[in-house]
């Protein structure tokens, strides 16, 4: 199956801002990409109307991904940081609708790298209080004609969902209401027994895939099963995009937030040089 592939802004830059986007999204046109992914940190860093201009011409398909940054959290949280977040991932559908983003996608539960333990009741319960303070962001996200992507994430940046079993758990009848999964292969490979399992399990619900190399850098010449991966894709109808998620060494913020504590290519655009080039060998 013939599938876009793109790359996020995050391997380069963080944040994304409007003074940014023209020379950052021609360079991702030029080497050959055909979505890109825009990470929202946070509302206001860039505009409609400049994502529209700086995509005019190029052909890149837009992807809107955000950031569960410190304070943003749906679950165990007081109420004023609850509101907080429903109105910050409100501006990420905004964002997505304004400019043709078919999906908003990210770990939308609570601030990643927030962990803590929790009994099967306690779990219970945090998966229900999830989908009550989702619930409105999947209403808005309905209206707006935008699909969440839930992601989730490895043991190290979350103890709330680490599978696909727990998600469909978690999400349970918000599924196909405004809401589906947003799969990594990154944490695919921390978590699951078996990736191809889980792709399945996700199934009709899987609405954006992300890749990297199991090193965090680019896709080829690592330990995933590719191949296997692509086939287990085209076996659940997944269509969406191939986007590559990796990181820059360079930002201090962004590379401890994704423990990126080396540089992962001899430079960023070899990094999403090669990372295309195997994607499309593939």
């Amino acid at each position: 199956m013939e599938r876009l592939t793109g790359i996020s802004t995050w391997v380069w830059e963080s944040p994304l801002t409007d003074s940014i986007l023209p020379g950052l999204l021609a360079k991702i046109a030029a080497m050959g990409f055909d979505a890109v992914e825009l990470p929202l940190e946070n509302e206001g860093d860039f505009t409609p109307a400049a994502v529209r201009e700086s995509l005019a011409g190029n052909g890149l398909q837009p992807f809107v991904v955000g950031a569960m940054a410190p304070g943003r959290d749906l679950v165990a949280a007081d109420q004023a940081s609850v509101e907080r977040t429903q109105a910050y991932l409100s501006a990420c559908i905004t964002m997505a609708s304004s400019i043709g983003s078919p999906t908003v996608c990210g770990p939308f539960y609570a601030q990643t790298g927030r962990v803590w333990r929790m009994s099967h009741e306690q779990r219970r319960d945090a998966y229900a209080e999830l989908r009550r303070n989702l619930h409105p962001v999947a209403a808005r996200a309905q209206e707006a004609g935008v699909v969440l992507g839930i992601e989730p994430l490895n043991r190290y940046e979350t103890s709330l969902i680490n599978t696909v079993d727990q998600a469909l758990e978690a999400l349970g009848p918000l599924l196909g209401n405004g809401v589906g999964l947003a799969l990594d292969s990154y944490h695919l490979h921390i978590e699951e027994r078996s990736v191809a399992a889980a792709v399945r399990a996700a199934g009709e619900h899987l609405v954006h895939v992300q890749v990297s190399g199991n090193d965090r850098g680019a896709p080829g010449g690592d330990q995933t099963d590719w191949k296997g991966f692509l086939r287990v894709l085209d076996e659940v109808g997944y269509g969406g995009p191939l986007n590559i998620e990796s990181f820059t060494a360079d930002n201090a913020a962004i590379s401890i937030a994704a423990s990126i504590w080396r540089p992962l290519a001899p430079s960023q655009d070899q990094l999403a040089e090669r990372g295309l080039a195997f994607l499309r060998s593939l």
